[in-house]
């Protein structure tokens, strides 16, 4: 049995239709087994799907039915134009952190930066950074071993000099300086519904939730940061849309002056910018 690409998509996508983005998790499923661009959709819509790789796709989804993540099944998301492996030890790249990344490549930083990413995850922040600014000196740490070993491996695949450093926060960092320091950090309360929903339910809850209402973390890196940052220096930290008036006085608290929050692309408040000059 033979089925067109076109038919086979949208029957798909109608199994999926649970999902917000039934359309596109169908495409990117089959894509992955015909190991082509997306624009092979729109080019050869009467592609024959044969029996053999229909039975292929069916896990995946199954898989997908089920709510597990696209990224998990496909093993990848882009992120800034970079495309990331992904796995279950850690987040999935969102695109609202991408705003962060727009925010620092707008910053006065020297030339020859050093700039580090806590709990890098895949590794997004730093390689999507180094990646605009090869003169910069990335860093990255990371407290899960795997994620560690995934990061490692993305910088390895996207050619990117980025050193991923294993240890919790500012542990593994001694007492380097750094121009800027910018985190993803765990900020849901343990509380949160969210967290029984969508994506998040396949992710590991230790890179999502901190204690103190999802402000731990922050307020730590916040404290630490003044130790390894430059005069001169700048943080910047993402957050939940609903923390907009919670961060900024973290960063008061510590010393931090020009204290401003960043938007994503939504508009919700996402990031809390402070800029040290002691």
């Amino acid at each position: 049995m033979r089925v067109r690409l076109d038919a086979y998509l949208a029957a798909a996508a109608a199994r999926l239709s649970d999902s917000d983005s039934a359309q596109l998790d169908a495409e990117l499923i089959v894509l992955k087994h015909l190991a082509k661009p997306r624009s092979f959709i729109f080019t050869w819509p009467e592609h024959q799907l044969d029996d053999a790789l229909m039975a292929a796709i069916e896990p995946d989804l199954v898989r997908r039915e089920a709510g597990e993540p696209v990224a998990h099944i496909i093993g990848e998301r882009e992120f800034w134009s970079l495309p990331l492996k992904v796995n279950a030890s850690t987040l999935i790249p969102r695109p609202d952190t991408e705003s962060l990344v727009e925010a620092a490549l707008a910053l006065p930083l020297p030339a020859n930066a050093r700039v580090v990413d806590l709990g890098t995850g895949t590794g997004a922040i730093a390689l999507a950074l180094k990646s605009e600014m090869p003169g910069w000196q990335v860093e990255a740490v990371e407290f899960n071993p795997d994620a560690v070993a995934l990061a490692r491996s993305n910088a390895q695949a996207l050619g990117l000099d980025v050193t991923v450093h294993h240890g919790s926060w500012f542990a593994p960092l001694a007492a380097k300086q750094f121009d800027l320091i910018i985190s993803n950090p765990p900020y849901i309360d343990g509380d949160d519904h969210h967290l029984g929903q969508g994506d998040v339910r396949f992710e590991p809850l230790s890179a999502l939730v901190a204690p103190n209402h999802g402000l731990a973390d922050i307020e730590h890196i916040a404290a630490e940061s003044v130790k390894h940052l430059n005069q001169g220096g700048f943080l910047m930290v993402e957050h939940g849309y609903d923390q907009g008036a919670t961060v900024p006085p973290i960063f008061r608290n510590v010393g931090f002056t020009e204290v401003t929050l960043g938007q994503d692309y939504g508009g919700r408040d996402r990031f809390t910018l402070g800029h040290w000059q002691p």
